[in-house]
């Protein structure tokens, strides 16, 4: 079986190393045989294509960044700025085309897609390191940094190219090799190559179609890179790198669309977002009483009761707090903390927003008396952060003792009340609380001390 998959592997990267190396074929073909490199000068084209292309290019930079930030994975967030970086840039470059904003290109408009490509190749290389540990959550903030950097400095270069400032104003555009062209050509080439190299690393360890399109996109993209340098101006050439641009994001989309569209980059995640380890909180919530309520109402009652206190209690959990739902099954939900490992201070989120979950809810509950009303339990410690699943259901998770014993300690709340294990009590210097006494849990050999909490210091 192993031989199989193996002999599978290898055939998919000979047939995919073989196609690859077409579109340097046939520019090599052309610039050796002038008379095939016909010349075809359509603006309306090229606007379209370069547009389109942008388009691609940031429809991918939009779902990855989504995804990174979502799941707090830098690699998928340096993706998405390489994505982005060439989408800002290929933009701009398709308001070159004479007669759409200017009549005649000036150096801002027509370099505008080299150095996006070129930017692009050091997040593609950034993107292809190991991040583990702490060096995530620097690596987000880096990228983060990143981001506002780049959209700066695409803001500055469109203004600098309308209003035709120095040093982007110049007429003679270089349009063939020459030293711009070429000093940015080389290091983005060796760039890709070696984000390629260190993808290609990742895929033979686990193969997938995603890491095996990214690894195409960025062998596209150096060669377009190697177009734009040597290629004619408006010849067949000159448009073979406006095709491998487009060729190399689509070819990435393409693939995005056929995963499952539960993580759909999960290929692409680091080894800490697929089953790294966290120290984070964990808050479970479920009504007391739903059962019975569901048995006496109708289902469009119980719908409408569940609605509402969920728009009520989630957004103090979510937004106020940077709490994240892992889940909402039927009554009961459960949301953690720390689980992208940026929130140090996890059980003090955790706490509040679990006291303050309780406020909301019985502001519902004081219209509604009839109604259930929460527990809520909170635990702190070790948990693994897991990607279940496969295609036809995937979830990106927690799980763990840590996470069982969260679950219990809710069951033991009083009513409107918020119950958390000695692990959160130790996070939680000055806090007021009420001992519930030694509870049995179900799975401890040991009965556990669980505590009320009551109320958190002030500031």
């Amino acid at each position: 079986m192993a031989d199989r998959k193996f002999a599978y592997s290898g055939g998919m990267l000979v047939a995919t190393t073989i196609v690859l190396l077409v579109p340097l074929a046939w520019l090599l073909l052309l610039l050796r045989k002038p008379s095939l490199d016909v010349h075809f000068e359509h603006h309306p084209t090229h606007f379209w294509l370069v547009l389109l292309t942008a388009l691609v290019s940031a429809v991918l930079a939009y779902a990855t960044g989504a995804a990174a930030i979502r799941r707090g994975d830098p690699r998928v967030l340096f993706v998405a700025l390489a994505f982005l970086s060439a989408a800002g840039f290929l933009g701009l470059h398709a308001l070159a085309t004479p007669g759409v904003l200017l009549s005649t290109p000036n150096a801002g408009f027509t370099l505008a897609t080299p150095v996006g490509i070129a930017l692009g190749s050091v997040f593609a290389c950034v993107s292809s390191l190991r991040f583990h540990g702490d060096r995530v959550v620097k690596a987000m903030r880096w990228g983060r940094w990143a981001r506002a950097g780049l959209l700066t400095l695409m803001a500055l270069w469109a203004i600098a190219s309308v209003a035709k400032l120095p040093p982007l104003q110049g007429k003679a555009v270089p349009e063939v090799a020459d030293g711009i062209l070429t000093g940015l050509a080389i290091p983005a080439v060796l760039l890709y190559a070696l984000a390629g190299a260190r993808y290609l690393v990742l895929w033979w360890e686990r193969p997938s179609l995603m890491l095996l399109s990214m690894i195409s996109a960025f062998v596209l993209l150096a060669e377009a890179m190697i177009a734009v340098v040597f290629a004619r101006n408006w010849a067949l050439s000159w448009w073979e790198w406006h095709i491998l641009l487009l060729s190399a994001f689509t070819l990435v989309l393409v693939g995005v669309r056929i995963q499952w569209y539960e993580e759909r980059f999960s290929d692409l995640y680091l080894k800490d977002t697929v089953a790294g380890r966290r120290e984070l909180s964990v808050l479970f919530a479920d009504l007391q009483g739903f059962t019975s309520f569901s048995e006496s109402h109708e289902p469009g009652e119980v719908t409408t009761m569940l609605n509402t206190y969920f728009e009520v209690v989630v957004p103090p959990v979510v937004r106020r707090h940077g709490g994240e739902v892992d889940r909402i099954i039927g009554d009961a939900l459960m949301v953690t903390f720390n689980k992208r490992g940026n929130q140090p201070d996890h059980a003090e989120r955790a706490a509040a927003a679990a006291l303050a979950l309780q406020e909301a809810a019985g502001k519902v509950q004081g219209e509604h008396p009839n109604w259930p009303r929460f527990r809520v339990g909170v635990n702190s410690g070790i948990a693994s952060v897991s990607l279940l699943g496969t295609e036809g259901g995937r979830t990106h998770t927690v799980i763990g003792d840590t996470v069982n014993v969260a679950s219990r300690i809710e069951g033991k709340a009083p009513v409107g009340g918020v119950a958390i294990g000695p692990a959160t009590l130790a996070l939680l210097p000055g806090a007021r609380t009420e001992s519930l006494g030694l509870v049995d849990l179900k799975g401890k050999a040991e009965p556990v001390e669980v505590f009320q909490l009551l109320s958190l210091p002030l500031g």
